[in-house]
């Protein structure tokens, strides 16, 4: 599901969501552009994700979005794991 914002024909903001239409879903996205930021429109974003979910939301965030989420009502309770495409952290012949 993608639910988008928009000045006027300019698409300035999108939330992305993932879901098995039953017992998962996550954000995967969401983006405002930055002249757009700090309007509440990621806050409508969000809101109108929770609205429109029939199941629980998932997702991680960055360090640097953490308090915008906690300002929204989210709660931190998941951690979330990365895999590397090189170097070490991917080796997985040991």
């Amino acid at each position: 599901m993608n639910i988008t914002a928009y000045d006027g024909e300019t698409l300035v903001g999108c939330i992305r969501i993932l879901s098995d239409g039953c017992f998962f879903e996550t954000i995967t996205e969401l983006l405002v552009l930055p002249k757009y930021q700090r309007r509440g429109i990621g806050s409508r974003l969000l809101q109108l994700a929770w609205e429109n979910s029939p199941t629980m939301l998932y997702f991680g965030a960055q360090p640097e979005a953490e308090a915008f989420y906690e300002k929204n009502g989210c709660e931190k309770s998941l951690q979330s794991y990365v895999i590397h495409k090189d170097g070490k952290e991917n080796d997985r012949s040991a």
